[in-house]
């Protein structure tokens, strides 16, 4: 049971923090909990709502919560630790982990490919390419927000159906020989529209993943751009002294 000491000089936020830290790390709180709001806290322990708001917010950026817009705050999944050396599919990396991928398909269409789309897979401006829009899910949580662009004539018969499952293993089917990618990593802020396709918090941390993928023939498969979100992914880099 949490003592709040107002008299101590540690901070109340910090008190309450440490606490639920505690709470998490011995699994009295398990991943998945949903943790008393910031009206309860703060009824209970007769402190304000803003010092509770306080310790969220920092448990939140720290990845011990996460909240999801209209239904509370819950404790953090074990994030999904990707290694960045080989070139795998999301699918193919959830089966991996023992999770079942899920895809959920927001639009999907074929555009003339606009000058940035059209500069990133290296075809002319105005070229028809697939514009997929998805959220990627592992065991029901939503991981991530892909935009992804494939040039039409390297994939003429794909159809939305299609675009639910693994590009990868399509391609492959098809006949073509995926090689290897080059990726781009930046971290950010979720913009609004991102955070809640993504369930969480506007302005919570994500990370953009830039990914040019090319055929064995050495042309251009697929450009992307993935939003990951920061409170559910890891990435470790493998790296050799040359």
């Amino acid at each position: 049971m949490l003592q709040i000491d107002k008299q101590s000089p540690l901070p109340i936020y910090y008190q309450i923090e440490s606490y639920l830290k505690q709470q998490i790390d011995a699994g009295f709180l398990q991943p998945g909990d949903l943790i008393p709001s910031e009206r309860e806290f703060s009824e209970q322990y007769d402190v304000s709502r803003m010092t509770v708001r306080q310790a969220i917010k920092n448990l939140v950026n720290e990845g011990y919560l996460h909240r999801q817009k209209g239904r509370g705050t819950f404790v953090a999944t074990n994030k999904i630790s990707m290694t960045l050396s080989g070139l795998t599919s999301f699918t193919e990396e959830i089966k991996h982990r023992g999770m079942r991928p899920y895809t959920r398909l927001l639009s999907f269409q074929t555009i003339p490919a606009p000058y940035k789309v059209s500069r990133r897979l290296s075809v002319a401006l105005d070229t028809p390419v697939y514009e997929m829009k998805r959220l990627r899910l592992a065991d029901e949580q939503v991981l991530a927000l892909e935009t992804a662009y494939i040039p039409v004539t390297l994939l003429p018969d794909l159809t939305e159906e299609d675009a639910t499952g693994s590009i990868y293993e399509y391609a492959e089917q098809a006949g073509l020989h995926l090689k290897n990618a080059t990726q781009t990593l930046e971290a950010r802020s979720a913009a609004s529209e991102e955070a809640q396709l993504l369930t969480i918090e506007p302005g919570a941390p994500v990370l953009l993943i830039d990914q040019r993928t090319y055929l064995d023939s050495g042309d251009m498969f697929e450009y992307s751009r993935a939003l990951f979100r920061g409170d559910s992914y890891s990435f470790t880099v493998a790296m050799e002294r040359t």
